[in-house]
């Protein structure tokens, strides 16, 4: 089995941790886009090419699933991917986890990036699934650009200024953006209020992965032999994980693989 997930940086880590915990024995094919990162900021347009062109780099290498491992990437770019790789090669996205993380009542905050917050995609996922449960939208500026370099000051300065914007009664966050995943401890003990129920987080990284799986008619096989390769590519050239992936036990993780063949 061979899947390949595609992101501007390192926020893909957290869905490729869960794949490799899944399964093993898949390989690997990481697409990253050091050349164009971030893809925040660019045009609808502008980042739908980015996205293509390493989605295209990760079809190359003939996988047999896509992941996107994005959340940006996802609203603006995944009609295209699909239009052009499938059906003969899957493509699934990141949608923040509004469903399951509403299915608890709340009150509930969504992190995200401030592009995302507030925008038109994220309020139909607001109106179609968290109906009647009071949602706190917050918006986290300079968190996913401190996360990408594993900036310790900077990601608890970006994390502490969400938390204040955070109301204390939510139960639930949302981590609207995959790089926050990475981060995800460090969130839950900026929320976390004394004496409150433990906060409940709700990434996208373990549901895609197994929706990956699904999509492949595969079922999870975590005590499989670790047997499976890691091919990275830098903007479609062959090299290694970017350092500041090193700081993250997903990152870590995956160092531990054997490379591609």
């Amino acid at each position: 089995m061979k899947i390949a997930l595609m992101d501007s940086g390192i926020g893909l880590l957290a869905a490729t941790a869960a794949v490799r915990r899944l399964r093993p024995d898949a390989d690997l094919v990481l697409s990253l886009d050091p050349d164009g990162m971030p893809w925040g900021p660019r045009t609808p347009e502008d980042l739908t090419g980015r996205a293509l062109a390493v989605a295209e780099a990760a079809a190359a290498h003939r996988p047999e699933a896509l992941i996107v491992g994005c959340n940006t990437a996802t609203v603006h770019a995944l009609p295209a991917l699909r239009a052009r790789l499938e059906p003969e090669l899957p493509v699934i996205g990141t949608v923040p986890a509004i469903k399951p993380a509403a299915s608890g009542g709340g009150p509930l905050a969504i992190w995200a990036t401030p592009a995302t917050t507030g925008s038109p995609y994220q309020r139909d996922l607001i109106a179609r699934f968290a109906d009647g449960v009071r949602v706190t939208e917050v918006p986290c500026p300079g968190l996913a650009e401190a996360v990408e370099h594993a900036d310790e000051a900077a990601i608890a300065a970006a994390v502490t200024a969400a938390a204040a914007l955070t109301p204390d009664d939510v139960t639930t966050v949302v981590l609207g953006c995959t790089h926050y995943e990475l981060v995800a401890e460090r969130i839950r003990a900026a929320v976390q209020q004394p004496g409150r129920p433990p906060l409940v987080l709700h990434g996208s990284a373990g549901a895609v992965a197994a929706q990956a799986l699904r999509r492949l008619g595969s079922r999870p096989l975590p005590d499989a032999p670790a047997t499976g390769t890691l091919t990275v590519l830098l903007s479609g050239r062959e090299g290694a994980l970017p350092t500041p992936a090193l700081a993250y036990e997903e990152g870590r993780i995956l160092q531990a693989v054997s490379p591609a063949r």
